[in-house]
């Protein structure tokens, strides 16, 4: 039998454990190392003698094969440091002797850690996978952690008192010079009152229509904690509190910051709100901290802004009204609020408030809170609210001005309604004082002068609306927006859409055909001095010779004011009279959508454009005085644009604001298509239906504008340094429809022209008094003249008649041929670029009347002339 196959010996002198002690080196002090560890195959098949003469001191127990010594071998290479727990020795007391607790003591190497991961006695994935002891360690630290956190946040946080909400502060808005205008707050418009003087109806309506469990939950929505921080976390709006006492702690926050930590605060609050309180303390707490709207906070408020009563008289269909306020007063209150969103009208707002008011008394009668008969009287009437009322200092011009800057500041900022009007905010504006009070003395001047609504019916109801813009800046410098709030006027004329633009729409026509040309011009611009048909009733043509149609089918035939047979003019001319018939074919000629494209990139909302039909080259959209005048801004810069804007900085306890830095200017047009528009438009005033802005005494350029009925007139005019829109018509207040100013100021028809024209003048001389006339950039020759289809070609000769035009012409414009298409001297100055129209006359009426063939500044569609033969709106639609 080979040597290693020779069963040893026994162990002497108490076995193997002794025998390792007996042989260890003294002068080391180490313990031996398991055969293995050290890597070398020496250590697996040495010697099969017990001790060693070598002083290493290890005993060597033969493994049980080559197998396992290769095992060995590859655990010891691979894992280096690896503790070879399983290669101590074995003792005859088997595995559990005391021979096998010291040998695993000797052979451990290295330090204990404290969490043992990776897991340094597996191989693989399982190194990996963490013990049941860590995760249960783990999962015990986690939960204690928070649990005390809970405790700690229960504990700090204190109750809210409805009287701490009531600490409100003003608003301060300042002039653009620094000088405060105005401050306004709405802690004089709140009044703590106790649950004894709410009305049960007023408790039961909120509970009903917020929070049907409200005696019975604890006051926290763990679902509705849920949705809003996961909204948060998608970058989205923060729900409301979905509970009564989660939204009394919301609104006793004067802090509104949308973040993680305080919506956990809040749940914290709410949950100590919920234990420490009674229901009736919350309720109470609640209706005196809600926002009604109009500056209204709490019940006592409501009821009085609302109704002029206390609290305690509140009926119980009154009740119901100011319940369905709370989902959200700009949209609810039958008031309207148009002026932060142009979706809350009156109309729309009445009857959202009337559809939730008759919801809330249904839910209050299933509910059992109203009896049949209470419910039967209460569903009877809607009880309208009374009107808005002025706020102390929201007086005259100041509260268009203040309500303009704070729906520039919603609309720039995560700030809501309900919190600006917490208060706390200083804001600063564009406003120049002087100007604001020159434009206000300039409508009111004019109107002293012009309007007897005392003494007649049709100069009742007239409105203005203006607003002025410096070009290349965008700032809003002034506006007019009514007669003031103390007037039960409350909607902002400046700002407010609805009115159609009329015939100032036009230089945007002209603009985009010098921009884009024609179907026929393959995209080479088309020079002003382009010829079209002037005259009356024509049909509109398609690019293939075909008639646009009507929606019924008929022939669509566009109208101008009067029957005058103007023939084949220029652009220029058909501008400077406002002639519609050739404006109408160019635009369908350019394509609407090149037109709508300009007057967006000038500065128009797209909110405000009309249809695209053949009208919408006459102004049948209805964009803002402000935006009209930002536009027209435009054309002043040499087609450099800037989106207007009224606030230049706004602070919050001493700290700005981010969002509010100047507009970008931005290119709209080419600088000289322009600057062709304004030479155009210094035409008008020279020359056209603008006559009476020459009275400024130094270089304009503007465009005046009337609607079809006559329901509304514009005037849009600039210089270099200002420009300035001015909007007149007139409103039935009942329903905001607008009605025909025929008749109005004494006069058959009020026009562009005129009136507007008029306050539009007087204000520019007061806002340019002491500065200088720089004038305009010099226009250039732009595009190739395309003349419309069976215009005649230019001859060498031109005619000119001395003599007045006939008398069916009453105006004092030199008479062009009627029955020949011989050009004008007008149409002469494609050789003379800024030669005056006419020869340097003064052409068109000023008169404003519907007779004279100058004052041709309407829409002109939809008029009764010619409706027999298809003529009238396109499709259906307004002319505007």
């Amino acid at each position: 039998m080979s040597e290693h196959r020779r069963k040893p010996p026994p162990p002497q002198g108490g076995g193997r454990a002794a025998a390792r002690r007996g042989q260890s080196e003294p002068s080391s002090g180490r313990r031996a190392a398991p055969r293995g560890a050290t890597g070398s195959l020496s250590d697996s098949y040495g010697s099969s003698s017990y001790g060693s003469d070598s002083g290493s001191g290890g005993e060597e127990r033969p493994y049980g094969g080559r197998a396992e010594a290769r095992r060995a071998a590859q655990r010891s290479t691979g894992n280096g440091r690896r503790r070879a727990a399983d290669n101590g020795s074995r003792g005859p007391g088997g595995p559990a002797g005391p021979g096998r607790g010291r040998g695993r003591a000797s052979t451990a190497p290295g330090k204990k850690r404290l969490i043992d991961y990776p897991r340094a006695n597996r191989f693989g994935w399982h190194r990996w996978v963490p013990s049941w002891k860590l995760v249960s360690g783990l999962c015990i630290t986690f939960f204690g952690s928070l649990v005390a956190l809970v405790g700690v946040s229960y504990a700090m946080v204190t109750i809210p008192s409805e009287n701490d909400a009531a600490r409100s502060q003003n608003n301060v808005y300042y002039w653009s010079n620094g000088d405060q205008m105005v401050a306004t707050g709405t802690g004089a418009n709140r009044q703590n009152v106790t649950i004894d003087q709410i009305p049960e109806a007023m408790q039961n309506a909120v509970i009903s229509a917020e929070n049907k469990s409200f005696y019975s939950d604890s006051g926290v929505d763990p679902m509705g904690i849920a949705r809003a921080l996961v909204n948060m976390a998608r970058g989205g709006e923060t729900q409301g509190g979905s509970t009564i006492t989660q939204q009394f702690v919301k609104n006793t926050y004067l802090s509104q910051d949308q973040t993680v930590s305080r919506k956990f605060k809040e749940m914290f609050i709410s949950i100590k709100v919920g234990t420490k309180l009674s229901k009736q303390q919350i309720l109470q707490g609640y209706l005196n901290t809600s926002y009604f709207g109009r500056g209204a906070y709490g019940i006592q408020a409501a009821a009085q802004t609302y109704y002029g009563v206390d609290a305690k008289y509140l009926k119980p269909s009154q009740c119901a009204v100011l319940a369905a306020l709370l989902k959200g007063a700009t949209y609810y209150d039958p008031a309207g609020n148009p002026d932060i969103d142009s979706t809350a009208t009156q109309k729309a707002n009445y009857q959202r408030s009337h559809d939730r008011w008759a919801w809330i008394l249904e839910e209050m009668h299933k509910d059992q809170h109203l009896t049949d008969a209470q419910y039967q009287e209460a569903i009877k009437k809607y009880p309208m609210p009374q009107g808005r009322k002025a706020i102390k200092g929201m007086t005259g011009q100041i509260s268009y001005l203040a309500d303009t800057a704070k729906k520039y500041v919603l609309a720039h900022s995560n700030i809501t309604e309900t919190q600006f009007d917490q208060g706390g905010f200083q804001i600063y504006t564009t406003f120049q004082k002087d100007k604001v009070n020159a434009l206000s003395a300039a409508v009111e001047k004019v109107q002293k002068a012009r309007l007897d609504p005392k003494n007649r019916d049709k100069d009742k109801y007239v409105q203005f609306g203006a607003a002025s813009v410096v070009p290349n800046d965008g700032a809003i410098v002034a506006l007019y927006g009514g007669a003031g709030y103390e007037n039960n006027h409350f909607t902002n004329n400046a700002d407010t859409s609805g009115v159609p633009v009329g015939s100032t729409w036009k230089p945007f026509v002209l603009a985009a055909a010098m921009q884009y040309g024609t179907y026929k011009t393959d995209g080479v611009g088309v020079s002003p001095l382009s010829k079209y048909n002037g005259n009356d009733h024509l049909k509109v043509l398609n690019e293939d010779g075909t008639a646009v149609l009507n929606k019924d089918g008929s022939t669509f035939f566009q109208n101008n004011e009067s029957n005058y047979r103007w023939g084949y003019i220029t652009l220029r001319k058909a501008m400077e009279q406002s002639i519609n018939t050739p404006f109408v074919q160019l635009g369908w000629d350019v394509g609407m959508s090149h037109v709508r494209d300009v007057a967006s990139r000038s500065g128009i909302l797209d909110s405000s454009f009309a249809t695209l039909n053949p009208s919408f080259a006459l102004g049948t959209s209805t964009p803002s005085a402000i935006r009209m005048a930002d536009a027209y801004a435009t054309f002043a810069a040499s087609g450099r644009h800037a989106d207007p804007y009224s606030v230049t900085e706004v602070k919050q306890d001493g700290q700005d604001l981010q969002g509010f830095s100047k507009p970008k200017v931005t290119t709209a047009m080419p600088e000289n298509i322009a600057n062709n528009v304004t030479d155009t438009l210094e035409n008008v005033i020279q020359n056209g239906t603008g006559t009476n802005a020459k009275a400024l005494g130094r270089t304009a350029a503007g465009k005046t504008g009337t609607t079809d009925s006559n329901k509304s007139a514009w005037f849009v005019g600039y210089t270099q340094q200002l420009a300035t829109s001015v909007a007149m018509f007139r409103e039935n207040p009942k329903d905001a429809e607008l009605l025909s100013m025929n008749g109005t100021a004494g006069v058959a028809s009020i026009h562009g022209g005129d009136i507007p024209t008029s306050v539009w003048t007087e204000y520019m001389k007061a806002a340019l008094k002491g500065k200088n006339d720089p004038g305009f950039p010099q226009a250039t020759k732009v595009g190739d003249i395309a003349d419309e289809a069976g215009a005649p070609s230019p001859t060498p000769s031109v005619s000119i008649t001395p003599s007045e035009t006939p008398s069916e012409t009453p105006s004092p414009t030199p008479s062009e041929t009627v029955t020949a298409p011989s050009p004008t001297a007008t149409e002469t100055c494609q050789f003379a670029w800024n030669c005056s129209a006419n020869g340097g006359t003064t052409g068109g009426s000023t008169s404003g009347t519907t007779s004279s063939p100058t004052a041709t500044d309407t829409t002109g569609t939809g008029t009764t002339r010619g409706n027999a033969n298809g003529g009238g709106n396109l499709f259906g639609g307004s002319s505007g």
